[in-house]
């Protein structure tokens, strides 16, 4: 299937480096708010939730942006990458059918004896990130504007211009669980694809 310092730095739990790029978003919805941005880019209401193993990343940025939609206005952390290897995927999102009840979707790729799931130029809207991390090479704190290791920021992302970014030349997750808005990429293949649905909510974690 094809379709958002120097030397070594580890964190026990990649909520603490996500701190001032959520932080950050403050200042994007008050731009909103004020019609200094259009919120163009489009999401459901429904969130959906991923889980992986291990990930390891090339070219990584992350960034405060804001996704905007029928329900509202949503604060993200996008985490951009220009290729990953993701092993034993997961990923559900549960929509709430008038009367029927809640229809879980769940997607599964990567797992034991599959090859893993590689992106390209993949970004993920994310406003809740659980993982052990670990960077290679990583400046917290440059411009948005200015990022140079990751593939910068994606097309029609809404952001504060020159705004707090991160970026690393390589990122390793494990025991990752995510709660996201979107995820884009410029290809997306899954080994071993698994797809199922059903009655009421069966999530991934």
């Amino acid at each position: 299937m094809e379709s958002v310092a120097r030397g070594g730095t580890r964190w026990k739990r990649f909520a603490v480096v996500m701190v001032p790029s959520v932080a950050a978003t403050a200042a994007i919805g008050v731009a909103l708010s004020q019609g200094a941005l259009a919120a163009s880019f489009s999401v459901s209401g429904q969130q959906f939730k991923v889980t992986a193993d291990q990930l390891d990343g090339t070219g990584f940025v992350q960034y405060g942006g804001m996704d905007s939609g029928k329900s509202g206005n949503h604060p993200v952390a996008v985490v951009g990458m220009d290729s990953a290897k993701i092993t034993n995927l997961c990923q559900s999102v549960v929509v709430p059918v008038p009367v029927f009840g809640d229809v879980s979707m769940v997607l599964k790729a990567g797992g034991k004896g599959s090859p893993r799931v590689e992106a390209k130029k993949l970004y993920i809207d994310a406003d809740d990130l659980k993982a052990n991390a670990t960077f290679t090479n990583v400046d917290i704190g440059v411009s948005i504007d200015r990022t140079t290791k990751g593939p910068g920021p994606a097309k029609g992302d809404k952001y504060v211009p020159d705004s707090f970014a991160q970026q690393a030349d390589k990122v390793r997750f494990t025991d990752v669980k995510q709660r996201a808005w979107a995820t884009t990429a410029g290809t997306f293949k899954l080994s071993g694809l698994g797809m199922s649905v059903k009655k009421g909510k069966h999530e991934c974690y």
